[in-house]
């Protein structure tokens, strides 16, 4: 499945969390980094309006199915992938991790958050080694200088896989200028994947989530900072389902 934002063209290049799982296994026994994105409708719309963001996304080694719309235009190109949220990966990376001996960074969010998820991670993956946990300042430049001194702290610290929780486009920003400062270190852009493990952001309960219905509880949720979001998704759907049956 791949999207087309001239010059660039985006492949949904790891069609199930087992690929993605192995992918990273490989990786990681290979002294090899990677940004890991998962590409979604919101981020179908910011592609479409922002050159830089197509660059950096194009720069991610690694993308997934993160939403159901994505999973429906992949059947409709004939080249059908499964769902793969970020934040539902956060618990099999760690214990990939943990299984590999890998040390773990936890990048956004709060220090108090970050406390909390790592606490909560570390309950739930026996022999996952956190050696860093890092939250950006306000105004935070993923690209900027401190983004740089972070990327090396992150590097001097060991961690192998640093879990960036920044939303978009900070997060796939800051992953793409890490594989240049920190090219050993794979970076996961998994949005409010450590706030749901802090407590400080909820979830849609699960059967929201068996009927595709998630995007709605969250808009219901926050309506007036998600409401012109989504619709902007609804919008553009049609001319991506047009591209991907052009795709067959």
């Amino acid at each position: 499945m791949e999207f087309s934002f001239p010059p660039h063209r985006i492949a949904v290049n790891m069609p199930d969390s087992g690929a993605l799982l192995a992918e990273v296994r490989r990786r990681f026994r290979a002294q090899e980094g990677f940004a890991l994105a998962t590409i979604n409708l919101d981020h179908l719309v910011k592609l479409s309006r922002d050159p830089d963001f197509r660059r950096v996304y194009a720069a991610q080694d690694l993308v997934c199915a993160d939403g159901n719309p994505i999973v429906w235009l992949s059947k409709l190109a004939g080249k059908p992938v499964s769902l793969v949220p970020g934040s539902d990966m956060v618990v099999p990376l760690a214990s990939l991790a943990a299984r590999e001996e890998v040390p773990v960074a936890l990048m956004g969010s709060t220090d108090e958050a970050l406390s909390e998820a790592g606490a909560a991670l570390e309950g739930r993956v026996p022999g996952l080694r956190i050696v860093s946990r890092i939250a950006p300042p306000m105004g935070f430049d993923p690209t900027g200088p401190d983004a740089r001194r972070i990327l090396q702290d992150i590097a001097a610290s060991g961690a192998r896989l640093c879990f960036v929780a920044l939303g978009a486009p900070k997060q796939e920003q800051f992953a793409a200028f890490g594989r240049e400062i920190a090219p050993q270190v794979g970076f996961a852009s998994i949005g409010a994947g450590l706030d749901f493990l802090a407590g400080r952001q909820q979830r849609a309960p699960e059967w929201v989530r068996a009927i595709a219905m998630e995007w709605v509880w969250r808009m219901m949720s926050n309506p007036r900072r998600l409401a012109k979001r989504y619709f902007d998704c609804i919008v553009i759907l049609p001319g991506q389902a047009l591209r991907a049956w052009r795709q067959r």
